[in-house]
């Protein structure tokens, strides 16, 4: 079923897929399909064998005519980060087009399910998605009655950017009894003056590391006052399972619940 609620149809298992976007790829290949991609874009990493695959671009820009000649029997689009003209045209040329959003974590497993069925591998992809629901209903049922915590999530440093309670980080934290202190901001992604985020004085804030980085949170040292600084909860998250839709997600959200949850063991005051 696609992100707007239409059914795609294929005429059997599709043998020849192109992904476009990194966390795309990743799922195809936990469904087992990885060895039927014929094409993915730049950032495509993981696993490693991704990185052989051909590239017809990046999420943004496309390559249209490359992807043609790839003959490929079905495209896995990113609903909100592919630019809609292209997919558009590249349905317009009668290759089936299967556009993806996951909103929220239990969508992991079902995006991982349906490639596998569209692909034959549903062996692989079956239990590999049960392993997703069960970790996800695991987290909520160890964290059901916690006491909530704020938090900030810094998405990037200069300009400061932040998420709302809608994206798919904010509600896997939600699992925890975490609280995104933008919440209620209208914009998936958006930019916030520091001041906003003092006054919000969250207990703990968040950003994504990648290795040999600077520390993107470094600079809220300047602010001792706030919670979160004065209790050392500025924590640091592997930016890409943290980032995209995949499994992997799911690693990166048992850390940053097990980080949040050690900070309410240090108490209140701690």
């Amino acid at each position: 079923e696609q992100a707007d609620g239409s059914e795609l149809v294929l005429a059997g298992p599709a043998t020849r897929i192109v992904t476009l976007s990194p966390h795309l790829t990743e799922l195809a290949f936990a469904a087992g399909a990885g060895d039927r991609l014929v094409g993915t874009v730049e950032y495509s990493d993981y696993p490693a064998a991704a990185n052989e695959i051909p590239k017809v671009g990046d999420a943004f820009r496309l390559d249209l005519e490359r992807i043609l000649a790839l003959n490929a029997d079905l495209v896995i689009a990113w609903d909100s980060g592919n630019p809609r003209q292209a997919t558009g045209q590249l349905s317009a040329l009668g290759i089936p087009v299967w556009s993806v959003e996951i909103s929220e974590p239990g969508g992991i497993a079902n995006v991982l399910e349906a490639i596998g069925h569209a692909t034959g591998q549903q062996a692989t992809a079956r239990p590999e998605s049960h392993r997703i629901r069960n970790r996800l209903a695991t987290l909520s049922r160890q964290y059901e009655n916690v006491r909530e915590l704020d938090y900030f999530y810094q998405v990037g440093a200069k300009p400061l950017f932040t998420i709302n309670g809608e994206q798919l980080i904010s509600k896997g934290l939600a699992l925890c009894g975490g609280r995104n202190v933008f919440n209620d901001e209208p914009g998936l992604a958006f930019q916030v003056g520091h001041e906003s985020v003092i006054v919000a004085d969250p207990d703990a804030l968040f950003a994504p590391y990648q290795e040999g980085m600077p520390d993107p949170l470094a600079a809220w040292h300047d602010w001792p006052a706030m919670s979160a600084v004065r209790r050392n909860a500025l924590f640091l998250l592997p930016a890409d399972p943290i980032s995209r839709a995949t499994p992997r997600f799911l690693d990166s959200l048992e850390l940053a619940c097990t980080l949040m949850h050690g900070l309410r063991e240090q108490g209140q005051d701690g």
